[in-house]
């Protein structure tokens, strides 16, 4: 086993990846529900190799027309598919690229099959830990709201958004098309990004607001709409036309994303996580939204403070949720520091677990950032496995079964409460096996129940096998080493065998069963 152990080390000691540093300036405008943007972003090669081109996403083309990726994957659904296709009466796009590299015009190709992807030719080979500094304008006609981005008249929600750099890992390129049943892999790196609206916008993005004003204004109205609940405030501009521009920065971070309404009522607090670091917690929401987003910060902190006794504490100085418009479809998308959350129906109980599993996606996806279109379970599972035990020892409540559980398993003690949660859990009809492919699944139905419920099941398996103790210290390794990485399976199975001393053979051959597990 030294020798093993030994192995493993040397291997993660030859671990790399690429870095991309973003600068971004980006204006909307509310009547046309456009972007026009420049993109300047250092790009350094920490591989061993000698690379002549870089491949971009573009996935503001995945809108475009019936022939991308993103549709024909929705198309699928016959009713529901092309219904919301219809119903994308703005459809969307990118254009007006014109990328430099070091100050030099460069050549592109168009991929053979994906409009939402592009290779950028390099005018010099960029050697093994060389930067360069590619830049490009852009202009986004945003679509109405169909799959996480989009606008619903002038509410704004801006995510895939901007020309981004395919990851290149161990494993090769990644220049992937966008897909709605699918996620995302991008390269960690910083952003500054310069966001200009109207002055009557309230936005929430990723990253530390800079504009010390703004800040204040926000952190005031907040105070006092999370302590009166009866006397809510709402943002109002000094200046009833022109523009802003608001200032935010991040590091170590791995995508963007920003929300803007003039109708967004701001709570706001601070909570401070068992080290004593202190953060900033905002939500984003309706007056005449979901009532029980009176409570949101309180969930948030929540949240927050349990996946950081469980995983690791979080590592930004800001956390944030928005509530989305009520005629969005019903769930949640998650970006670093910020996340989405439609579900305007929710009860207590149910909007806490989202917000839970959104909020949680920080750290399965966000800090620990696998590839999810290859690997969907090491994000979605492994998170729904933590929004479990939330809910659980919060309320004795599940999410999946909502007011059908008996009050007799919400009365037994933890233990024997999620035995019996996992133990029905299983009997869901779910034939994939965990290790496919997110554009192998013939529906989301089939996704949704493999990826997220099946994983957490194996998730429960491991944790009664190994022991609730040694599980909590190999998660918590595994983040520690693991954090602003990209981890494949095998980084994983490494950790709990380096952690236990034991093989792992057998539970991680678990996760390319199909069927139920015996």
């Amino acid at each position: 086993m030294l020798v093993a152990h030994s192995s493993m080390l040397t291997a993660f000691s030859q671990y790399w990846q690429q870095q991309v540093d973003y600068k971004i300036s980006v204006s909307l405008n509310d009547t046309k529900h456009t972007l026009k943007g420049f993109l300047t972003l250092e790009y350094t090669n920490n591989s061993p190799d000698k690379l002549e081109y870089i491949w971009f996403h573009l996935w503001p083309n995945a809108y475009k027309n019936e022939n991308t990726a993103y549709a024909k994957q929705i198309f699928r659904d016959k009713e529901d598919g092309k219904k919301r296709w219809r119903e994308m009466k703005d459809k969307g796009s990118i254009d007006s690229l014109d990328f430099t590299v070091n100050g030099e015009k460069v050549k592109t190709e168009a991929d053979k099959e994906n409009i939402d992807i592009l290779k950028i030719l390099l005018p010099h080979t960029l050697q093994p830990g060389e930067k360069i500094t590619i830049a490009t304008p852009f202009f986004v006609k945003i679509p109405t709201y169909s799959s996480r981005s989009g606008h619903l008249d002038q509410s704004y929600i801006i995510c895939q958004w901007y020309p981004k750099p395919a990851v290149y890992d161990k494993k090769g390129w990644h220049p992937i098309p966008y897909l709605d049943q699918g996620e995302f892999y991008s390269e960690f790196g910083s952003f500054d990004v310069k966001i200009t609206v109207p002055y009557s916008y309230v936005v929430g993005a990723t990253g530390i607001l800079q504009n010390a004003d703004e800040l204040a204004k926000y952190k005031e109205l907040g105070k006092n709409n999370n302590i009166a609940a009866n006397k809510l405030m709402k943002y109002a501009s000094r200046v009833s036309n022109g523009t802003k521009t608001l200032v935010y920065k991040g590091e170590n971070i791995h995508d963007y994303a920003w929300f803007a309404d003039k109708d967004f009522i701001i709570r706001y607090d601070t909570a401070q996580l068992a080290s004593g670091k202190t953060i900033d917690v905002f939500t984003y929401s309706y007056e005449n939204g979901n009532k029980n987003w009176e409570s949101s910060i309180s969930y948030v902190e929540d949240a927050v403070r349990k996946y950081s006794s469980w995983i690791g504490e979080y590592p930004y100085p800001v956390v944030q949720a928005v509530e989305g418009p009520k005629n969005v479809m019903s769930g949640g998308m998650e970006y670093p520091m910020i996340t989405l959350i439609t579900s305007p129906d929710a009860n207590e109980e149910h909007l806490d677990g989202v917000i839970a599993h959104e909020v949680g996606h920080n750290w399965f996806y966000g800090i620990i950032a696998s590839n999810e279109r290859d690997h969907a379970w090491m994000d979605e599972g492994m998170n729904s496995y933590f929004q479990f035990r939330y809910e659980g020892e919060k309320y004795k409540a599940n999410s999946i079964f909502g007011n059908a559980l008996p009050q007799d398993v919400k009365n037994r003690p933890l233990p024997e409460f999620f035995g019996m949660i996992y133990g029905a859990l299983a009997e869901i009809p779910m034939e994939e096996a965990i290790e496919t492919t997110s554009t192998s699944f013939k529906n989301k139905d089939d996704y949704a129940t493999v990826v997220y419920l099946k994983t957490a099941i194996w998730m429960y398996i491991t944790e009664i096998s190994v022991g609730t103790d040694k599980f909590n210290q190999v998660i918590k390794s595994y983040y520690d080493k693991w954090k602003f990485k990209h981890p494949y399976p095998e980084d994983l199975k490494a950790e709990f065998e380096l952690q236990l001393n034991v093989k792992m053979d057998g539970l991680f051959n678990l996760l390319n069963k199909k069927g139920k597990f015996e």
